[in-house]
């Protein structure tokens, strides 16, 4: 018979690797872009991991920003398994694992959150354009992706970057100041960063519960079922000011 404190340390032990799991298949995939990126050759410049403060009283954690003349790609890194189904105007989007489907948060919008937050940290440089990537360096495979945003395999990412380097807009003494810029707003404290989580978590189950409410997360009106040219959804009662949807 197993003792009782054997089975209480592999339950804790399993409680442990479970909600790691996400950090773990997260750090591989940015690892990943990290390796591929280092390949891009001289006049680029990778950054990665980076935690800078957003200008409205909060965080941004960017997974990789590439300097460049030809402006700043912003790259957000995602690692999944089975279909990936998304639109770039989707609240959510959705994971479709055997016969299994998992909801998880618009990456295409959540880049664009880091975007804004760069432009926040970057005002003495209006010249600068934006470039932002969504990467999914797992095994996903992309279905019916709707986004004028790219959305790339990671071994599609350095050639993504090559094909939109055609027009300089910074020169290299100002990609250099953007760096130690950068470098100089970057929030590096170990307690920051795990409040930066925190702050993360919490909003998507402020945002979930809202939803379960019928509720719009976005501006607070009420959630009403709406038909539409791909069947029923919930949308914002406040349309066209809030274009909120979701299934």
């Amino acid at each position: 018979m197993i003792p009782l404190i054997l089975l209480l340390t592999i339950a804790v032990v399993f409680l442990i690797l479970k909600r790691n799991s996400a950090k773990i298949k997260g750090a591989t995939g940015e690892a990943k872009v990290n390796a591929r990126l280092h390949f891009l050759g001289a006049g680029y410049i990778s950054l990665h991991d980076v935690l800078l403060p957003n200008g409205r009283g909060a965080t941004s954690q960017i997974d990789h920003l590439v300097l460049s003349e030809y402006g700043i790609f912003v790259i957000e890194t995602k690692r999944y398994k089975g279909w990936i189904f998304g639109s770039e105007k989707a609240e959510n989007w959705t994971q479709v694992l055997f016969k299994e489907k998992h909801r998880f948060r618009n990456p295409v919008k959540q880049n664009w959150s880091h975007v804004y937050a760069l432009k926040s940290v970057l005002t003495d440089f209006p010249r600068a354009k934006y470039h932002p990537i969504v990467v999914f360096a797992g095994s996903a495979t992309l279905k019916g992706i709707d986004s004028s945003v790219p959305v790339i395999y990671e071994t599609a990412l350095n050639s993504t970057i090559r094909s939109a380097s055609t027009e300089k807009c910074l020169s290299g003494d100002e990609v250099l100041r953007i760096k130690a810029l950068l470098e100089s707003k970057e929030i590096t404290e170990r307690s920051a960063r795990k409040e930066h989580v925190r702050t993360v978590q919490q909003d998507a189950q402020e945002r979930r519960m809202k939803m379960n409410c019928l509720i719009c997360p976005r501006c607070g009106g009420v959630l009403k079922p709406r038909e539409g040219r791909h069947g029923s959804f919930y949308g914002c009662a406040n349309y066209p000011q809030c274009r909120f949807t979701m299934p």
